[in-house]
């Protein structure tokens, strides 16, 4: 592979940063572009997928991988704000039209799927198929949340001085480790140095917070099970078979029944089962691009 330099695009006056990956020399890209999209928390960005686009080409797949920072993560711009799934979606559209400039396989990490799903509405023919990367539980996705209390947890804890102190703790090495272990990985020793040091790095930023507190406020959190209905591309939905959820709704769920639940939905969709739990494309990395690859073939 070669390495993917950073680059950046402006949008509505911000500055974006993003990677562009290509098969290692001679080797030319081919196939349709894989728009990736990271998922959100305490020093995430872009750099959740490097160790994918280093397996998509081992494996010898030749797809052009476009890995953006959403605006206020990363190298990306980070404002003051409440971030909507709209907006990155909006950002997202932007991307696709000026700088992609084609049709896109977009590939999705866990709640960030409501990016997925506003893009998808607002820029259906730039997108060729999606795939759901270890997708929140279903009772999750189709349970309506209160505007005025997600801003009202907004406005009174995390854009306050509490926030900023909640911030500086969870970004301590002990904590990112901890939840890590707890929440996300199958297999603890996945939650090594090259784990947390870059979220470390991503954190040192406190301006980080933004995104990751409208994360926590649950802007992105509404009913979208006719949304999803809607999707009419070819969707894969790939959840590990030790999948869980962070939130009480969708504890009694099992990874079938989670599978299920997202075809039942899906008008083109389709579904699988590989080893892991909740970061599918970073700790069960070889398995994922081999659960995904067939589906991507069909569709270049």
């Amino acid at each position: 592979m070669q390495p993917g330099n950073t680059e950046f695009y402006s949008w509505q006056n911000y500055r974006c940063a993003y990677e562009v990956h290509y098969p290692t020399a001679p080797i030319a890209a081919t196939g349709i572009p894989l728009l990736l999209i990271h998922p959100i928390g305490v020093g995430l960005s872009g750099q959740f997928w490097r160790r994918f686009c280093s397996q998509w080409y081992h494996q010898g797949h030749r797809n052009p991988i476009y890995n953006p920072d959403l605006l206020g993560c990363g190298e990306s711009d980070m404002p003051r704000l409440a971030y909507d799934p709209t907006d990155w979606a909006a950002q997202l559209q932007h991307f696709l039209q000026t700088v992609i400039q084609k049709p896109a396989i977009v590939l999705v990490q866990g709640a960030l799927l409501s990016v997925a799903i506003a893009l998808t509405q607002c820029q259906p023919n730039l997108i060729r198929g999606l795939v759901f990367a270890g997708p929140p539980g279903w009772p999750i996705m189709t349970k309506k949340s209160s505007p005025w209390q997600q801003r009202l947890v907004w406005n009174l804890l995390f854009d306050s001085p509490l926030g900023n102190a909640f911030y500086r703790y969870a970004r301590r090495r002990q904590f990112l480790e901890s939840f890590s272990i707890r929440q996300l990985f199958a297999d603890v020793s996945g939650v090594d140095g090259s784990w947390l040091d870059p979220l470390e790095t991503g954190a040192e930023n406190p301006a980080s917070r933004y995104a990751v507190f409208s994360f926590l406020a649950g802007f992105w959190r509404q009913d979208y099970e006719s949304a999803i209905a809607a999707i009419s591309q070819p969707t894969l939905v790939v959840v590990g078979e030790m999948a869980s959820s962070i939130s009480p709704e969708g504890k009694t769920e099992t990874p079938d029944l989670r599978i299920a639940a997202y075809l039942q939905c899906l008008p083109n969709g389709r579904g699988v089962k590989i080893p892991g739990r909740n970061v599918l494309p970073y700790e069960s990395t070889a398995e994922f691009v081999r659960a995904i690859a067939p589906f991507v073939a069909e569709l270049n």
